[in-house]
This record gives structure tokens, C-alpha cells and sequence, in this order.
């Protein structure tokens, strides 16, 4: 049984989409925890140095579908950030919507967008 699981579907735009992968990126090039805005709240994920990947391409009944998945290990070798205060670092996937929620074991980010082919 998984930790947590937050699944999304919803219609954006292509900038939109866009918005969100650059921000994914930012946060894995930097080292950083992700902050994906997603309504109603924020989803923070401790992204490890080691990643694995997978990317699917199903092309069929007028519509293209595209997902990109990241997997990694809660047990990370990353360091942890210094803590300035007690309480003020935050989990390793902690949910900031309705309520908190912390992810153990294996965490996935998931990104799908679906475009009709003309």
C-alpha cells in the first residue's frame, strides 16, 4: 500500500504546461525540493540525486498522449539542508493542500498532457 498518492487531470495550456515542466526542471537542476502548484495547494517532494525515468508515447483514437515519470528512493544519499529553526524544514513529500500527508517508501512524479492531433 502506497504512502500517499495524488493524482491531477485537468486542462491547461501549452504554456501552462510548459510552466510546470520549468519549474520541475529548475528544482532538479538545483538541487532542490520540488514545488509543484497544484490547485488546491502545493505538492514539496525531497527529490534524490538518483533518479530513474520513463517515458511512454501512445499515439491512437485522434489524440497523442505523452507521460513522463520519475522514480527515486525516500532513503536518498542527498544531504539533508541545515535547519534554521526547529519545525521549518520540510518532509521528504509533504502534501500542502487539504491537510499534510508524508510519502515514504517510493515516490513518483508524474507529468501527463494529451494534445488532439490534427
Amino acid at each position: 500500500m502506497k504512502d500517499l498518492k495524488f493524482e491531477q487531470k485537468r486542462s491547461l495550456t501549452r504554456l501552462e504546461a510548459a510552466d510546470q515542466l520549468t519549474a520541475l526542471a529548475a528544482a532538479l537542476r538545483k538541487g532542490e525540493d520540488a514545488e509543484l502548484e497544484l490547485s488546491p495547494g502545493t505538492l514539496s517532494l525531497r527529490i534524490a540525486d538518483d533518479l530513474r525515468s520513463e517515458i511512454e508515447v501512445e499515439i491512437g483514437d485522434g489524440e497523442i498522449e505523452l507521460e513522463i515519470e520519475f522514480t527515486w528512493s525516500t532513503r536518498s544519499s542527498r544531504k539533508e539542508p541545515a535547519r534554521k529553526a526547529a519545525g521549518t524544514a520540510k518532509a521528504v513529500g509533504t502534501a500542502k493542500a487539504a491537510g499534510t500527508a508524508k510519502a515514504a517508501g517510493t515516490a513518483k512524479a508524474a507529468t501527463r498532457k494529451k494534445a488532439r492531433r490534427a
